[in-house]
């Protein structure tokens, strides 16, 4: 007899991809927001250039405090209820920040909304995840185009602070909507195979591995835009516009092909030409087209991670790791701004070539500890 192949994913229909796609748009919107907007923050609160990131700042630590308690939730509740209360929650934190009469209630509001779209990435990504590499690919790939868009919504507000936050919460009540007619998908728990790593340190590796990712993703966008600049490309926010694009696009395609690639195997090779596009950024001629190729290449990371973590851990679990994301993209910016002050920003690429070479490793340790250990074969 046989072994049975496990089940292929299902077709990504509309039941399937509305609601989330709709709650991905939704996060992308409002991640990008905060910055384009810190204009018209200080004019409506007198706050001061150096004062007003704290907002921003605020979204993103309760972005990152939310994924473990979804993680916790997801053990007694279920997806629906967790995902209803996280858009909720994001609608009256978006809503406090565009009505809010006072700056502390303005950044309280950040906090609260940051902390509803850190509930509803960690719950939403987790599920995809658990479905496959295509689905997971698509909806980030809407998150990136939500985060285009957000900037056009913020410059055609005619200065009003309110309306694009108040867009927000309107797209909150469209999701819900959305998820009310077709659902949200279902979590799909895989059967897991037994692997040479004990749980814990597969966990380790997984967290290691997104931190190292989330570290490069913030680290190319935040810092190639100086080093193009220190090359004499006046160009450059476009560029680095273009690397943006490029990871969009890069998920679209795997949200089409993925699904013929091993997740883990994708990762890997995705990795190893990180460091190629790195080196090559180093070169005044190549760095616009490399930094654009780091994007693309870049893109599938994420999305195909989690899909190789629900095949060796429990999807629930997913939530707990996303929350590494938040360590890599605080620690690497910093220690790249540090290294650029010492050395000059020619140090940028070649630091961000260490730093994919550092996630080969992690990547070819992660294979290690999540290959499915050989069956013992009966001697006859």
């Amino acid at each position: 007899m046989t072994a049975q192949s496990p089940p292929g994913p299902p077709p990504l229909t509309v039941t399937l991809l509305a609601a989330g796609t709709v709650a991905f748009f939704t996060l992308g919107v409002i991640q990008a927001m905060y910055g384009p907007a810190f204009t018209l923050f200080q004019d409506r609160f007198g706050v001061s250039t150096a004062g007003v990131g704290i907002i921003a700042s605020a979204h993103f630590v309760g972005s990152a405090l939310a994924p473990p308690l979804v993680g916790i939730l997801l053990i007694r509740l279920s997806l629906r209820r967790v995902v209803v209360a996280a858009l909720l929650t994001l609608a009256l934190g978006v809503t406090l920040v565009a009505l809010a009469p006072t700056w502390p209630l303005a950044v309280a509001g950040a906090l609260l909304g940051g902390f509803g779209l850190g509930g509803v990435s960690g719950g939403l990504n987790a599920a995809y995840a658990s479905i496959g590499t295509r689905a997971v690919n698509l909806v980030n790939a809407v998150f990136g185009l939500g985060s285009i868009l957000s900037p056009l919504l913020v410059a055609g507000a005619g200065g009003n602070l309110s309306v694009p936050f108040l867009t927000v919460a309107a797209l909150c009540a469209l999701t819900l909507l959305s998820a009310r007619v077709w659902g949200f998908p279902a979590m799909h728990e895989q059967p897991l195979p037994p692997a040479p790593g004990r749980a814990g340190v597969r966990v380790a590796f997984f967290l290691a591995l997104i931190a190292c990712y989330v570290g490069l993703e913030v680290g190319f966008g935040a810092w190639a835009g100086r080093h193009l600049q220190s090359l004499g490309y006046a160009s450059f926010a476009v560029i680095v516009a273009g690397y943006w694009g490029g990871m969009t696009v890069a998920r679209v395609l795997m949200s089409i092909f993925g699904a013929r690639v091993r997740p883990e195997r994708l990762v890997l090779g995705c990795a190893a030409l990180t460091i190629v596009a790195g080196l090559a950024a180093t070169q005044t001629a190549l760095a616009p087209a490399a930094y654009i190729a780091a994007g693309l290449v870049l893109g599938p990371v994420f999305g195909t991670t989690l899909v190789w973590s629900t095949r060796s851990l429990p999807a629930r679990w997913v939530p707990f790791l996303l929350t590494s994301g938040s360590v890599g993209g605080i620690v690497a910016p910093y220690v790249l701004g540090v290294l650029a002050g010492r050395f000059g920003p020619g140090a940028i690429p070649l630091s961000l070539a260490a730093l994919a070479a550092v996630l080969v490793a992690v990547t070819w340790g992660t294979l290690r500890v999540t290959r499915p250990a050989q069956p013992l074969v009966p001697v006859t």
